[in-house]
């Protein structure tokens, strides 16, 4: 028997918090009260967290080996020889169809079944070998998280601020960066669980997440300080959670200067602090899109 527990740990379910980036069209547009458009988000969220699943199964099948020899991932069910690989694609083909039914059941459209397509797609070809291309790989993190913004906003049919875009995608390189810089520091730059890792060198990786966090602060201040933004929302107070937004990353990247692989889902939900640094952020700027005019 599998066991309930070690499929929850198969899927990942602590993941699903990026998956949150789905609600920002939502929270952007005002439309957090709408019921309709909630639930809609909420069933998108669903559809997406599953097939996220079903990519960390095909990769953790993909990498058993690889994963057997790392610190970490050893652990993970498959590995550990907790879940056979054939349980494990049942159960990856299993939450497939349900993920599709939940898009569907959410009229989530052409726009939006294309775009989970693309999802699956390329984290497909990332576990299968992708992964291995110097900057390809970073790219290809990068793409799983715009894939979530824009499935949200196609979702509901909203247009989001080019802003919004340009600092999720500079935040995620910052992100997936740092990811591969605290890799190629923990195993002192052997490349030994990660081929990739040869091509890059750690100074390369630091100089650059640093110019994208840079990058992302920059941009989400000029998204507050918009008057487009502004006359939106009626309020020109979003510029006081830029201040936030810097120490909530000054936090995140003190976090990942320390004894870290610099995964961001690890980071954030290790660190009390940078938890509640990011639900203040998140109160501010809910309470000043929603209850300034």
């Amino acid at each position: 028997m599998m066991g309930v527990r070690n499929v929850l740990r198969l899927m990942r379910p602590k993941h699903y918090i990026k998956n949150l980036l789905i609600f920002i069209a939502l929270v952007f547009s005002k439309n957090l009260l709408n019921i309709s458009l909630l639930a809609k988000t909420l069933l998108g969220f669903c559809a997406f967290s599953l097939l996220a699943s079903v990519i960390y199964i095909f990769n953790d099948i993909h990498d058993v080996e690889a994963d057997r020899q790392h610190e970490v991932k050893r652990k993970r069910p498959i590995a550990a020889g907790e879940i056979s690989i054939r349980k494990a694609y049942l159960t990856a083909t299993i939450l497939l169809i349900i993920a599709m039914v939940c898009n569907f059941v959410c009229g989530g459209g052409r726009q939006a079944t294309i775009i989970m397509i693309l999802y699956f797609a390329t984290n497909l070809g990332y576990s299968l070998g992708l992964k291995h291309i110097p900057f390809l790989d970073i790219v290809l993190l990068v793409a799983g998280f715009i894939f979530r913004v824009i499935y949200g906003a196609v979702l509901i049919n909203i247009t989001l601020s080019s802003w919004v875009y340009l600092t999720v995608i500079s935040l995620s390189f910052y992100l997936g960066l740092g990811k591969r810089r605290n890799e190629i520091k923990k195993i002192n730059g052997t490349g030994k669980t990660r081929k990739v890792l040869t091509f890059y060198t750690y100074e390369f990786l630091d100089k650059f997440m640093y110019l994208c966090l840079t990058l992302a602060v920059a941009f989400y201040a000029l998204w507050s300080a918009d008057k487009e933004v502004i006359s939106n929302y009626g309020t020109d107070k979003l510029v006081w959670t830029v201040p936030v937004v810097i120490v909530l990353l000054m936090k995140y990247s003190a976090d990942i200067e320390s004894n870290s692989y610099g995964d961001p889902v690890d980071v954030i939900t290790h660190d009390k602090v940078l938890m509640a640094l990011s639900g203040m952020f998140g109160i501010m700027l809910l309470s000043l899109i929603y209850f300034s005019a």
